[in-house]
């Protein structure tokens, strides 16, 4: 399956259960690009608009960039709050389709390591504006808890694509220094916590691409064994999903 394609079936479950982030992220990131309302921001495989919702409230005008048309259009959904200063737009990392040099920030939140980085580096190189910067987003799972260790074992048994290292490696350090080389990059972490019940950690688990789908060999089973997770370690009724939340920022050489 094409990494463009691999949400189709799940938005629903994606715009419901994914995790936001933190509230200090774009604040920071606006003082550490040295943005202001009303610059221009591409969101690169922006998704649902969970992390271009946070642009937003900046004050920036965002370009929501996402190749996906069921994703594009939950995303139009979302933030159609925010008038003209959201568009979104038909494109990819390699090829956005926007104009030479005028972003000032290119955005990929949760979203790089489905990118070929070679193309993309000259991509987002073509789009920014002199001075401008690249942020490389992340909301990486922690193993802290047995709850989460639970989970962990849980994917490896029940989601093969998954357990064959059909996905790759999120914040990677191995990609991300040639790609900001050799200018470097600055990385920052945060914290982030979201609790379900036991419908959101089903839907946590469904928003997943690598998660069998319903009618696929194994959806079923995967759901009992979840359920079960869920009654072994939930706390008056529900249970925490537990991120580090790694930002890496830097320019195109």
């Amino acid at each position: 399956m094409k990494s463009t394609e691999r949400f189709s079936n799940r938005v629903e479950d994606y715009v419901r259960w994914r995790p936001g982030y933190p509230a200090e992220l774009a604040p920071w990131l606006m003082t550490q690009c040295g943005l202001k309302s009303g610059d221009v921001a591409a969101d690169v495989g922006c998704g649902t608009g969970l992390f271009t919702r946070e642009l937003l409230l900046q004050g920036l005008k965002v370009i929501g960039v996402e190749p996906n048309a069921a994703m594009r259009a939950a995303g139009e959904r979302y933030l159609a709050e925010f008038g003209a200063a959201f568009t979104a737009h038909a494109g990819d990392a390699e090829v956005t389709g926007l104009p030479s040099g005028t972003v000032n920030l290119v955005t990929a939140a949760q979203a790089f390591h489905w990118f070929r980085p070679v193309p993309t580096r000259a991509e987002f190189a073509r789009i920014l504006a002199p001075g401008g910067h690249v942020a490389l987003i992340w909301n990486v799972r922690r193993e802290a808890t047995p709850f989460l260790r639970g989970y962990e074992a849980l994917l490896r048994e029940h989601a093969p694509e998954y357990a064959a290292s059909g996905v790759p490696a999120q914040a990677d350090l191995a990609v991300i220094r040639p790609f900001f080389a050799p200018l470097g990059y600055v990385e920052r972490g945060f914290e982030y916590v979201q609790h379900f019940d036991r419908e959101g950690l089903r839907g946590r688990l469904m928003s997943s691409s690598y998660a069998p789908a319903a009618g696929a060999p194994g959806h079923a089973p995967m759901l009992a064994a979840v359920d079960r997770l869920f009654d072994a370690h939930q706390r008056d009724g529900r249970v925490a999903f537990e991120y580090d939340t790694r930002v890496f920022v830097g320019r195109m050489a």
